[in-house]
């Protein structure tokens, strides 16, 4: 491993206990509300893909998953180029379901902008937005989750799914990173 690309992790911001019980609490909240109804779980990858399973198995409901993959990020910039290209789309007709889009993070907004825009198309009977992380300090398009975990400051962050450069997802918590 390159240790030059791999920067360092400067302090834990969100511990895996943290994680863990906002993660339940959310799953359990997502079943009150979808039970009965047919749900699809759309993950964003790659960020998105830990948070999503841990999700999943904390809704005791049954419910489909898909994944959609969007770039915003060239190489190993920790800043958004601000062209969104999504390079893989999702297998499901997603009218036939209430769309849930499990995000890792809520940055600039441009990239979940333009996927809600693409699924809004298709007419999912109805789209809700979980994200692990909000980041308000950097939006620069209206966009608001309709559940955030976690709040965080202007920092960039490794862990629980999301990388620098691929690495770091492996992380069990949320922890500030420094190039």
């Amino acid at each position: 491993m390159d240790n030059n690309n791999q920067g360092r992790v400067k302090r834990v911001l969100i511990s895996e206990d943290d994680i863990r019980n906002a993660v339940q609490s959310a799953g359990e909240q997502l079943a009150q509300i979808y039970e009965g109804k047919p749900v699809l779980l759309v993950s964003v990858l790659k960020g998105a893909f830990i948070f999503l399973g841990d999700l999943c198995r904390c809704m005791n409901i049954p419910c489909r998953i898909d994944f959609m993959e969007a770039k915003s990020y060239l190489g190993n910039s920790t800043e958004s180029c601000g062209q969104v290209e999504i390079t893989m789309d999702l297998k499901h007709d997603i009218s036939k379901y209430h769309v849930i889009i499990v995000e890792d993070i809520i940055d600039t907004g441009r990239t979940l902008s333009q996927v809600i825009k693409i699924l809004k198309e298709r007419n999912p009977l109805s789209l809700r937005i979980i994200t692990l992380l909000d980041k308000p300090a950097r939006r620069t398009v209206k966009l608001e989750a309709d559940v955030s975990l976690f709040t965080i400051p202007d920092y960039f962050v490794v862990g629980y799914g999301l990388d620098y450069n691929g690495y770091h997802r492996n992380l069990p918590y949320i922890a500030e990173f420094e190039e």
